[in-house]
């Protein structure tokens, strides 16, 4: 009680003089980070086998600390491998050095190709490398790069890790690193020296070893021998004895069709300058002892042709200019332009006043006037050109954008049926170049959604891109569209088809403007055959509402019938012959209903079978096989329809938004219902036209056979007769087919209201083409160009059987079916395409000029040809090709007889020295310094064991790396050291 009583105890402020400091948070995370990655002990893998370190998998992790404000990133590479067993490991580690070190003096993996700077300049399989981030300040001051290291240190002594771990210094162009690697009283120091220029004494392998020996300070007596490696590089500039194949662009031969990759139709390919722009030449001695070779400033036995290995690689030129890839590119670019067809040529060529007038209308009437010659000698350019050119003499408006004869060269290739004797088919392609149906090339337009490759949109495509690249860019190609409008137009109003579509309704797997000519197209056959006062086409293709349910009862007609048959056919064609062009939509035939009246029946009236069985019968095909009317026994005839409105996507999509607002109360369901059911209900009164006395059960018999179903009952006197009745679907109340059928009437298909108004959609169509922008023609045609510039890589492809290539392709065509499938695909998108083409298009063209250059095509063994085009393809696939044989392989003659013959025209050496070569193998050695020019890149690799820093200290793996070039000087060494008494 008394504590309690007395004053609260005073607070005091206590001081930790133990916090950690800065550089001590820092050692800490690093620890942190090797904990995280489990980089802790020795983990021994398996021995490195030849080529891995380019073949493997290298996989890489990263992280981010900090030195007080400045930030870190630690990455760890590795190279991914199994582990060996671990079983006994613990034992067994005790005394092995760590896995780095014995990777030190692997000799499997020097020089590899492709791999980080420090796997080749180390020979590691696994390393942490501690670097400044992205945007932080290089290490530069000693004494930062001192502490660092010494962190480093720390870390790895604290956690065990046996792990190299570098640190980056310097500015980061320099690729400068230092660190270390420990393990049970080992230690193995990683240092460099990097310098600009290369001092003289250790411009050759003696000096190198000099330095080597000083460094390693080995107090045995005498030395360990020295295992050496040495990788000579010499590069090859000079191609002026091969010239590229790929000839330039003959622009006047175009119109006559004279140069093979312009003609019009044809996209053009291959790269306007040399792919590849170097060939280096690494000529390597792997495995050299001290004292075997000599290489000094006076002297050396480093003969390139003498080389035991040597390997090839080729540098490609970057960004080369391909024509596929450029014409498609260019093309591309019109999609962003915003310029309509008017604004980009001035004012239309027919808006004109005054005496101009006169001119244009003129060219007009001619254009409206029936036609008086054949189709061969009719066309819109050659109807217009004249009043065209008085247009523009008053005006004063400048020259077209196309000249007339490219003009009428495309207008001819377009439509080859204006000069032909007689009209061409309009299916069929006059254009052997053009894939097969059939093929799996002609439909890949079903996976782009472009247009089939004979077809007239695909040409117009290839012609807009030709008209783009070389004939006028964007005016050029506004003036072919306002000239295939025109032809558009006139092919419309006298009745004549377009070339190059497919008959029947708009394909919907092809793209829009496809299916627009396409519907234009059936607005002309329609048209035609109403004018001509054929049917179009048979009409027991109907439709049901019901999908799958439609019945075709034609199979069905027996030779008994074929007299009754002929005759209907007959009043067929006589009866369309009266189909009015009128525009009114429906015809109340009055006398028709006078008709009808007399006979004692009132036109329209809802009766029954026995009511209308008076009505005289129109409209009929032929009959239906042996079906008759259940009431009246009579033949059942199938009757003359009017076949379904074709529909562009579209008018679909129109369709069906305008369906979709009706909502779903029963009032918009049942319009919804009578809008759908306009076929049906025009099939039906077609039908009672053509069977008098008929009901709908006779209607489902021949329209929806399923929907009536018959079984077989015995009736009174015990006779198996067969009964029928509608299917329960058509028994349900208020059914949509038995409340059309109530309000048919008997009107013949010629009478009724058309499904289709030919006159309004050609218009509709015609002024769709007519408002088209530049941008929204390239829009529709690019996958068109798309699918036309894939066809031509595959073309070329098979020419040269490249395997990479053909992988690149399936992938490219994968690509281009998902992207092209959406209504507006994406610029980005589209671009990645584009450059997939263009980098496969380059990829053909290194393997042509790779061929050119080794010769591949001039063998006369099957053998050595196989053998080259297989070095060739590796060459580029493969980041580098060993030569077989050396220099003295087939391959390596000819890499040998390049690098001559760019020396002697380099020097300009007389064809008489190169008799001196083909000597001894004495004169030829001294005279070979001559066939190479001086290396580009001499590297060496100089390892041994040695005890250090005693002679008792432990053997530990020694390691030096140099690489010398004109402009860089770089010594990278890796020296262990045994601290165990030290």
């Amino acid at each position: 009680m008394a504590a309690d009583s007395e004053p609260e105890s005073e607070v005091f402020e206590i001081t930790d003089f133990t916090t950690a400091s800065e550089w001590e948070r820092f050692i800490s995370k690093v620890e942190e980070v090797l904990n995280d990655w489990k980089l802790i002990g020795n983990s021994l893998g398996k021995p490195l086998e030849k080529g891995i370190f380019t073949s493997g998998t290298w996989e890489e992790k990263s992280d981010e600390i900090s030195f007080a404000d400045f930030k870190f990133s630690v990455t760890h590479h590795y190279l991914v491998q199994e582990s060996t067993d671990k079983e006994g490991k613990d034992e067994l580690l005790e005394d092995v050095i760590p896995q780095s070190m014995q990777d030190l003096l692997c000799m499997n993996n020097d020089f590899p190709p492709r791999a980080h700077c420090l796997v080749r300049w180390y020979g590691l399989r696994e390393f942490v490398v501690i670097a400044p981030a992205a945007h932080s300040d290089a290490v530069l001051s000693e004494s930062k790069c001192n502490l660092l290291l010494s962190s480093v240190s720390i870390a790895l002594g604290n956690t065990g890790c046996q792990v190299p771990l570098f640190v980056q210094i310097h500015h980061k162009w320099r690729r400068t690193y230092v660190g270390e690697c420990q393990g049970p009283g080992v230690r193995t120091d990683f240092e460099m020296v990097h310098l600009r220029k290369v001092p003289n004494q250790y411009t050759h392998l003696s000096g190198l070893l000099d330095i080597f020996k000083s460094k390693i300070g080995c107090p045995l007596t005498p030395l360990p021998p020295v295992n050496i490696a040495i990788r000579f590089t010499y590069v090859l500039q000079d191609w002026q004895q091969y010239f590229w194949p790929q000839q330039p662009p003959d622009i006047d031969a175009l119109v006559g069709g004279e140069v093979g990759g312009l003609e019009f139709g044809k996209l053009p390919f291959g790269a306007c300058e040399d792919p590849i722009s170097e060939l280096h030449l690494a000529t390597t001695w792997p495995h050299l002892t001290e004292g075997i070779i000599v290489d000094n400033d006076v002297y050396s036995d480093l003969d390139p042709i003498q080389a035991p290995h040597w390997s090839v690689r080729v540098r490609k030129a970057e960004n080369p200019q391909c024509l596929l890839g450029d014409f498609v590119t260019e093309f591309f670019k019109i999609c962003r332009r915003k310029e309509s067809t008017d604004e980009i040529l001035g004012r239309s060529a027919f808006e004109e006043e005054g005496k101009e007038t006169a001119d244009i209308t003129h060219a007009l009437s001619k254009l409206t006037e029936p036609a008086s010659v054949p189709i061969h000698k009719l066309s819109v350019s050659n109807m217009v050109h004249t009043a065209k050119k008085k247009i523009r003499k008053h005006r004063g408006v400048e020259e077209s954008p196309l000249n007339n004869d490219v003009l009428n060269t495309i207008l001819l290739f377009l439509f080859p049926d204006a000069v032909s004797e007689k009209p061409l088919d309009v299916t069929t392609s006059t254009d052997n170049n053009y894939p097969p149906s059939e093929s799996e090339d002609y439909n890949l337009y079903n996976q782009f959604k472009s247009a089939p490759s004979d077809s007239l949109t695909y040409k117009l495509a290839l012609c807009l891109c030709m008209i783009n690249f070389y004939h006028g860019g964007l005016k050029g190609v506004a003036h072919l569209w306002q000239e295939f409008v025109l032809e558009m137009r006139f092919r419309w109003e006298n009745n004549f088809l377009i070339p190059g579509l497919a008959s029947g309704p708009p394909d919907l797997r092809c793209c829009l403007l496809h299916q627009k000519l396409q519907m234009l197209n059936c607005c002309i056959e329609r048209k035609k055959a109403r004018d001509e006062g054929k049917k179009t086409s048979a009409s027991d293709n109907v439709t049901n509402i019901y999908p799958g349910d439609a019945g075709k009862a034609g199979d069905q007609l027996g030779p008994d019938n074929l007299k009754e048959t002929d005759k209907d056919k007959g009043e067929v064609a006589k009866s369309w012959d009266s189909w009015s062009d009128s525009e009114e939509e429906f015809f109340e035939c009055l006398s028709d209903t006078e008709e009808l009246k007399g006979n004692g029946q009132e036109s329209g009236k809802k009766g029954g079978p026995k009511e209308m069985a008076n009505l005289r019968p129109e409209g009929r095909l032929y009959q239906h096989g042996k079906l008759t009317l259940l009431h009246n026994g009579e033949p059942l005839y199938i009757p003359v329809t009017q076949e379904p409105a074709p529909m562009t996507e579209d008018l679909l999509e129109e369709q069906s938004e305008v369906l979709a607002k009706l909502g779903t109360s029963a009032e918009g369901a049942h319009l919804r219902a009578r809008m759908q059911s306009a076929c049906l209900l025009s099939d039906m009164e077609s039908f009672k036209a053509a069977n008098p006395g008929c009901s709908l059960e006779d209607f489902v018999r021949w329209y929806s056979p399923r929907d009536y179903i018959e079984e077989e009952v015995i009736d009174e006197k015990g006779n198996v007769v067969l009964k029928g009745e509608l299917s329960a679907r058509m028994k349900i109340p208020s059914n949509m087919w038995v409340e059309a059928w109530e309000t048919a009437k008997p009107v013949p298909a010629r009478r009724q209201r058309r499904l289709f108004d030919d006159t309004r959609e050609a218009e509709k169509v015609l002024h769709y083409l007519a408002i088209q922008k530049p941008a929204d023609l390239a829009r529709h045609l690019l996958p068109c160009v798309i699918h036309a510039a894939i066809l031509k890589v595959k073309e070329e492809e098979s020419l040269e059987n490249i395997s990479s290539v053909k992988k690149i392709i399936k992938q490219i065509i994968s690509h281009s079916s998902k992207v092209l499938h959406f209504p507006n695909p994406e610029d980005k998108k589209l671009e990645e395409i584009i450059h997939q083409i263009t980098n496969v298009e380059a990829l053909i063209a290194r393997a042509r000029s790779l061929k050119a250059k080794f010769g591949t095509e001039k063998c006369e063994q099957e053998e050595e040809k196989e053998d080259l085009e297989r070095f060739v393809s590796c060459l580029l696939e493969q980041p580098e090709v060993l030569v077989t044989g050396a220099g003295r392989g087939h391959a390596g003659r000819i890499i040998h007889k390049l690098f001559v013959n760019a020396q002697r025209a380099a020097a300009m050496t007389p064809p008489e020295e190169e008799l001196k070569r083909m000597g001894s193998p004495e004169e030829r050695r001294q005279n070979s310094v001559s066939d190479f020019p001086p290396p580009a890149g001499r590297e060496f690799i100089l390892r041994t064991t040695v005890p250090r820093p005693a002679p008792y200290s432990k053997a530990l793996p020694q390691r030096m790396y140099s690489v010398l070039t004109k402009e860089d000087f770089r010594l990278a060494g890796a020296f262990s050291s045994d601290t165990s008494f030290f």
